[in-house]
Order: C-alpha cells, then sequence, then structure tokens
C-alpha cells in the first residue's frame, strides 16, 4: 500500500534507487545517531543531507506530478510524522437524513491510513507493508477498531482527518485519527485502531521483529501521541461474549462480492454494517451511533454465512453484564448513568456454519438531535 508516488515508481526499493537515497538507517538507530540520508531525486540535481522522513518529503515536493496526488487534496504533516487530507462528503455518503453513515466514516479512515502509507514509501499491494514484510510474506491485519463520532458531518460538508501511527506491543501498532469539520474546525470525532502482523501463508500471528520496525517506526512521532487517553479509552475495555438466547438477532448474512477487499477477505467496514443489521429498529429510528469498538476475532471469507447477535449492555455495580431474551440479568439491573436518552448494546457476529466467533463489539447510542 506504499509507493514513493511523487517518484513515480511502485515499489520502495525502485524509490531507493532512482530517489539515490545513501545511507537510509531505520528508525531505532536513528533515535540514537541522528543518522543522515542523502537524497537525488533526479541525476542533474545536488545532493544534500537529509533524514529519511526529510528525504521522503523532499522528493515528493521535487517530483510531485502524480495526477493522483495533484487532485487528492491531502499529504504528509510539516514534521512528516502525521497525514492529513480533506473530503466533500457526497450524496452517496449519507443516508436518508442527509448526514453520513458510520460506514462513509469508517471508510475515509481507511482510505486516510491508506494514503499516508503511501506517501511514504510504502507498497501498494494492498497490504501496507514495508520490504522486510513482503520478503518474509507477512501483512497487516486489524485486531480492534474504535470509533466516537461527536457530530456527523451532512452532505457536501468538508472534513480534515488526520491519521499517524506508531508502536504498540510485540506483534503490532496502532494507527489514530482525529477528524475535524474543516468550516468551524471543530473536533467531530476522534478513531482508533491496533494492527497486527500476520504471515501471508500460514495465516498465523507474527512477532514484529526490530528489522520491520526500523522501517516504519522513523515515520512514527518520536513520543506517545493517542487520540484517546490511555486512562479514558474505551477501546480497552473488555467486551463479555454474548451467548444464547439474545433479545435481537439477523441470521444468515452473506458476504457480497462487493464487500471484498483487494486482500480478498470481506472488508472491515462490513463488519460493521452486519453489527447494525441487529440492532432494534426502534433505536435506528431514535437514536445515531455515539461509539463503536469491534474486537476481531478471525476472518470472514466470501462464502462465510454470518450471525449477527445483539444484546443490552447493563451494569450490575461496577460488574457489566449482558441480557438475554428475557431482559432481566437480575431484578436490578439498570442502565449505565441510568440515562434513558443513551443505550449501551453488545454485539456477536459469529459464523453460522458451527458458531465460531468472528468478532465482538459494544456500541452506544445517543438521541438524534433536532437538525
Amino acid at each position: 500500500m506504499l509507493k514513493f508516488p511523487y517518484c513515480n515508481v511502485t515499489d520502495l526499493n525502485q524509490a531507493l534507487a532512482q530517489c539515490r537515497f545513501v545511507g537510509l538507517v531505520g528508525p531505532l538507530a536513528s533515535r540514537r545517531q541522528s543518522p543522515r540520508a542523502v537524497v537525488s531525486c533526479s541525476p542533474s540535481s545536488s545532493e544534500f543531507s537529509l533524514t529519511p522522513v526529510q528525504a521522503v518529503m523532499s522528493c515528493q515536493q521535487q517530483v510531485g506530478s502524480s495526477l493522483v496526488n495533484r487532485l487528492r487534496l491531502g499529504g504528509l504533516t510539516e514534521d512528516g510524522l502525521s497525514y492529513k487530507e480533506k473530503f466533500i462528503i457526497r450524496g452517496f455518503e449519507v443516508g436518508i437524513n442527509k448526514i453520513a453513515t458510520i460506514e462513509t466514516i469508517a471508510n475515509l479512515l481507511q482510505e486516510v491510513g491508506s494514503n499516508h502509507a503511501q506517501s511514504v514509501g510504502f507498497s501498494t499491494d494492498g497490504f501496507g507493508t514495508t520490504p522486510t514484510m513482503r520478503k518474509l510474506h507477512l501483512i497487516w491485519v486489524t485486531a480492534r477498531m474504535h470509533i466516537e463520532v461527536y457530530k456527523y458531518p451532512a452532505w457536501r460538508d468538508v472534513i480534515e482527518i488526520e491519521t499517524w501511527s506508531q508502536n504498540e506491543g510485540r506483534i503490532g501498532t496502532r494507527r489514530d485519527w482525529i477528524l475535524n469539520e474543516v468550516a468551524t474546525g471543530e473536533v467531530i470525532g476522534r478513531a482508533t485502531s491496533k494492527w497486527v502482523m500476520m504471515n501471508q501463508d500460514t495465516r498465523r500471528m507474527q512477532k514484529v521483529s526490530d528489522d520491520v520496525k526500523e522501517e516504519y517506526l522513523v515515520f512514527c512521532p518520536r513520543e506517545p501521541r493517542l487520540a484517546f487517553s490511555e486512562k479514558n479509552n474505551k477501546s480497552l475495555k473488555r467486551i463479555a461474549k454474548l451467548e444464547d438466547p439474545v433479545r435481537y438477532s439477523k441470521l444468515g448474512l452473506k458476504p457480497r462480492r462487493a464487500d471484498l477487499d483487494m486482500n480478498q477477505h470481506v472488508n472491515n467496514v462490513t463488519y460493521i454494517g452486519w453489527v447494525l443489521e441487529s440492532i432494534p429498529k426502534e433505536i435506528i429510528d431514535t437514536h445515531e451511533l455515539q461509539a463503536i469498538t469491534l474486537f476481531y476475532r478471525r476472518e470472514c471469507q466470501q462464502y462465510d454465512v454470518v450471525d449477527s447477535l445483539t444484546g443490552l449492555e447493563l451494569t450490575e455495580g461496577s460488574k457489566t453484564v449482558s441480557v438475554g431474551t428475557n431482559g432481566s440479568a437480575t431484578a436490578t439491573a439498570t442502565t449505565r448513568e441510568d440515562d434513558h436518552d443513551c443505550h449501551r448494546f453488545l454485539h456477536l457476529l459469529r459464523l453460522s456454519s458451527d458458531g465460531r466467533e468472528i468478532s465482538r463489539g459494544r456500541t452506544e447510542w445517543r438521541k438524534k438531535p433536532t437538525r
């Protein structure tokens, strides 16, 4: 998913050759020794000393003639450690109320993440892989996604999304986003995600090696930068697994061909749509989604059949419980915050054939505002 778009190449190795990078050192060493890279984007230009991040940005600025990059309203920030892009909300991205859907928001997050990866020179194969990852047949897969929307943009609104990534744990990376309304500068949403490394052939998780870290950490913030503080990060909260019987369900959901992504499995955003399929109509009609968290357990293929299960999330003191068909976990269970305008649900996506878990999630819904 990454390339040097302005150098008009599709592979990082080609980019290094064409842009004539000399002595490009990985980020782990760079933080200790402050190495420099010499870059010349054309044989005739003079060479000068740059950090790896500056080298990428300089190459972009000097050779930026690609049509897609001239039309795209986005690019790396001044320090090269995050990426911003503006979008106009179009007619096919809104619902009957002319407001962007949560699927639209999630798709835009994926688009910005992909464009960020391309802008720093990673592969365009759909996996956002570094040269070492491609050599070892390693890919990134989503393990967790959390989105909060404070205000949904409407048809023809212009929003700007900023994204950046950083290391998280032994087998993962983290990508965060902040959404702003351009007209007012107001923050209208935030999101965070965790990605883990998988062997493309064996489909097993694999530890992120130092070699891989050295290839991508140079483009990450030097200090932790989080869209949500760890103290109040709802995405880290444990989600209980729903068990039958549940109050709400939608059975027999089948992926469409259009639900497959370039990696040949069901796109992450489709999971969000499946979760919404089992939300009760009375909630859909009167409330809007303010937060969603999904933990991905296994891949879903084109011919899998999926069940979507939903149950109310109630609390019993400080203990969270899910409610089954009869609606009463205990006689004293109450909704969190005792707010009748805010509803919370737990979700489970499973294979219809054998009940294996695909994903579990949590959603929060607020009363629709008067527009």
